[in-house]
């Protein structure tokens, strides 16, 4: 992060540590700075040299917001965002549902009056961007629930984005788009790797992108943090909806997705007693190769529709849909024959914000239907980034570097050309040929090969604070289970 973007973000940032005697949240305070900040940008495009006719209804706006003091402030601040919430497009996205969090009018007005102080449209795209992202991975950082959720490492983001290869004229589809990680990265890699003519430039910003997220507060950080990186116009790119409820019709060239953890979908349901009880919720869909209430292999049959015949698709999946039987296998099966799964990465512990989380990233290829009948997987390369390493959120934070091997290995200029070391016992890239897989139990893919030289060398152990956060880990992950299990058997 620039020093002028480190300064304005910590500037920021302290301000929050004022407002939590007041009661706000890491995530309420970034939603209002959110709410605030889009006002003031708004404000800066109708003055010189942008002279743009305002997108914000006159008496809504920032000169409206800087002439109020007091009480007076907090009311006109509350309706104006019940008001703009009732617009359409990327205005109505960016403030439905958006309340006051900020009682205090004497903090509201100090906020307000923090924003006022930067000239925002006088900073570049870059320095825009590395500022409200890195409010998001502070919120992320903080909070650790609630928005951590939402947020995806970005030094394996830049990884995936990287092996992929996005190209210009491309479609980006992400069905669980969270802040919008994968569509930053994306443009950041095809502007940088490309020379763009005018063309090009106006599809990357305003055709290329494409996403859904569940989650409303969520979604509208998706469409600020676009807004900020000069993406999209007033026409949003992001929709506030469930994007596994049917086929949207589109179909995308490269989907790049990290799913929500968890493995049901649950809705809950009101008795005529008022008892609520969860109820496991499964999608009727005639494109799914088969029924479940799993949204992770949901998710995965959603991708396989939303592709294009030799689309690519890098997802994040937990390790149950490894392994899990029933629904599971089938989706495994057919994945591997009608698609090219042709890698894998089997990620560390401790790099998510959810804890507990064992999860792999799938690479595969979207491929046309054969006559011969044979599946389209041949051969599925495994890179093993998980046995023998130990990250953390604080004191060994995954890097973009610690993927360096991972890419290298991953061959993106010709995955027909991988190499495997046969004579490294230790290595961590390996392959297994379709005919090989279909012989373990249940199609299994939670392939590993590697020995843990923590369970035979005890002086090889990791750091105390280390194995205490793998304990803490497993031991909510197990809660996890335990809890859904006995859902599950109430509602039986």
């Amino acid at each position: 992060m620039s020093s002028d973007a480190s300064s304005i973000v910590q500037k920021l940032w302290n301000y929050c540590d004022v407002l939590q005697d007041d009661g706000v949240s890491y995530g309420d305070y970034t939603q209002q700075l959110t709410n605030i900040l889009f006002l003031k940008m708004a404000d800066e495009q109708t003055k010189p040299p942008f002279n743009k006719k305002s997108i914000i209804p006159k008496g809504y706006d920032w000169e409206s917001l800087l002439s109020k003091k007091g009480d007076e402030l907090e009311t006109h601040y509350r309706h104006t965002l019940e008001e703009l919430g009732k617009q359409d497009k990327l205005l109505g996205l960016i403030y439905r549902k958006s309340k006051n969090q900020i009682d205090d009018p004497a903090k509201l007005s100090r906020l307000i009056k923090l924003i006022n102080e930067e000239s925002w449209f006088g900073l570049t795209v870059d320095v825009k961007g590395e500022i409200y992202e890195g409010l998001l991975e502070k919120n992320a950082d903080s909070s650790q629930k609630g928005a951590g959720q939402y947020f995806t490492p970005r030094a394996l983001i830049a990884a995936m984005v990287d092996v992929t290869q996005p190209k210009p004229k491309q479609t980006i589809g992400d069905p669980a788009c969270g802040t919008g990680g994968f569509f930053l990265a994306t443009h950041d890699y095809i502007d940088k790797n490309y020379k763009l003519n005018p063309d090009e430039k106006k599809f990357l910003k305003e055709k290329t992108f494409h996403g859904w997220d569940i989650v409303a507060e969520v979604t509208r950080l998706c469409a600020m943090n676009m807004y900020l990186h000069g993406i999209g116009s007033v026409e949003s790119q992001v929709q506030n909806t469930d994007s596994l409820i049917g086929d949207s019709g589109d179909r995308f060239d490269v989907i790049m997705t990290n799913p929500p953890f968890g493995k049901k979908s649950t809705v809950t349901i009101f008795s005529e007693e008022g008892k609520a009880e969860k109820d496991s919720m499964s999608y009727e869909r005639d494109d799914f190769w088969t029924t479940t209430s799993n949204k992770q292999l949901n998710f995965i049959q959603h991708i396989k529709t939303l592709l294009k015949v030799n689309g690519k698709c890098a997802v994040v999946v937990p390790d149950n849909v490894l392994f899990e039987g029933g629904a599971g296998e089938i989706v495994r099966n057919k994945l591997l024959e009608q698609c090219d799964l042709h890698t894998m990465l089997r990620l560390p512990t401790g790099i998510f914000y959810a804890g507990g989380v064992k999860a792999n990233v799938l690479f595969f290829d979207k491929k046309p239907a054969r006559e011969d009948g044979k599946a389209w997987t041949e051969k599925l390369w495994i890179y093993d980034l998980r046995t023998n390493m130990h990250f953390t959120q604080k004191e060994n934070k995954l890097a973009r570097a610690d993927l360096d091997e991972f890419v290298k290995c991953y061959n993106a200029a010709d995955i027909t050309k991988r190499k495997e070391d046969t004579t490294d016992e230790k290595t961590r890239w390996k392959s297994y040929t379709y005919e090989k897989i279909v012989t373990f139990d249940k199609t299994s893919l939670d392939i590993f090969w590697l020995k843990d030289d923590s369970l035979i060398d005890l002086e090889n152990l990791p750091e105390p604070d280390v194995i205490a956060q793998e304990i803490s880990d497993n031991l909510e992950s197990a809660l996890e289970y335990v809890t859904e299990l006995i859902e599950n058997l109430k509602s039986k």
